[in-house]
């Protein structure tokens, strides 16, 4: 069966805002890097608060205050929000210390394990099958953490603690029933006193950084909270117009781009445990990537099956 042309379209406008979104994360390195005299709890409670200023705005202006109230007043979602929001701080704030103390390779390691993590949660926690190249790819970003480990020297915890909390933020996202833009806002809500508190009290300590150095750094903490918000949101329009197989693939940009900064620009050594580790993790990438290929080729054929049944 042939796509109507506004299928197409659709299709296509999907496709930009997923590769503008993983483009937009893929140089978040350079953005915080530029804010590495801060510190990162100040830069995390910035990007809250400047984050959350942002999404009212949003909210004003599309009318969904009713979205927003149900949410609170569902026990069930308020809860699953409240742990999604600590892990997507705990996140923002691993990433960013690992750019402040040059460990850029460490967070490209990280994004690109998180499609195995999101797999091993599948299993665990949905009860979903592996099939035998997703255990084939998950063997071999094991092996591919196990020589990292056991080569570079010391544990890869920021890799795998920017996987794990990714991994499980998607989980919960996931099953929770809000929309991107209705969750988000209830996560910044619920971290934003604590950030503002922590703010307000470095201020009264005569301790924040916000225009300590000079007017660009004070800019760049304020549109942090922009540069947040964008990415998730034209994501989230990129979910809805594509299959899950292509934003899978789209989503290796990020890391990608994260590695090539990492090495080109910012000069971190890349050792042959790095390079030894990478190639494991690519390849399964690679197993990972043609399994979801080939079992959504599967589902078209059996749909144009039964449709001319």
């Amino acid at each position: 069966m042939r796509e109507k042309p506004e299928q197409c379209t659709h299709r296509a406008a999907g496709l930009g805002y997923g590769v503008l979104a993983y483009l937009i994360w893929g140089f978040f390195p350079v953005y915080f890097k530029a804010l590495s005299a801060v510190p990162a709890f100040q830069v995390v409670s910035h990007r809250i608060i400047w984050s959350l200023l942002f999404l009212w705005i949003i909210i004003v202006v599309r009318g969904k205050w009713r979205d927003l109230r149900d949410a609170f007043l569902n026990r069930t979602v308020l809860v699953l929000l409240t742990i999604s929001a600590l892990l997507i701080a705990t996140n923002w704030l691993v990433f960013i210390i690992a750019v402040g103390h040059a460990q850029v390779i460490q967070s490209s390691l990280g994004y690109f394990m998180t499609p195995f993590v999101s797999v091993l949660l599948g299993v665990f926690f949905l009860k979903e099958r592996l099939r035998r190249l997703q255990l084939v790819s998950l063997l071999l970003a094991a092996i591919g953490v196990l020589l990292l480990t056991f080569n570079y020297g010391r544990f890869p915890w920021v890799a795998l603690a920017l996987a794990l909390t990714f991994g499980c933020y998607g989980l919960l996202r996931k099953v929770v029933a809000v929309d991107s833009l209705t969750g988000l806002t209830v996560e910044t809500l619920l971290l934003g006193p604590v950030a503002l508190g922590y703010l307000i009290f470095l201020s009264w300590q005569g301790k924040s950084d916000f225009l300590m150095h000079g007017q660009m750094t004070g800019s760049l903490l304020v549109l942090a909270g922009v540069a947040t918000a964008v990415p998730l949101l034209l994501f989230a329009s990129a979910a809805r117009r594509l299959r899950l197989a292509t934003i899978g693939f789209l989503q290796y940009i990020t890391p990608t781009l994260h590695f090539l900064l990492a090495v080109v620009l910012y000069k971190e050594p890349f050792s042959r445990a790095h390079l030894a580790s990478f190639l494991c993790i690519w390849s399964g990438l690679c197993c990972y990537s043609f399994d979801a290929y080939r079992g959504v080729r599967e589902q078209r054929k059996e749909a144009r099956r039964q449709t001319t049944e």
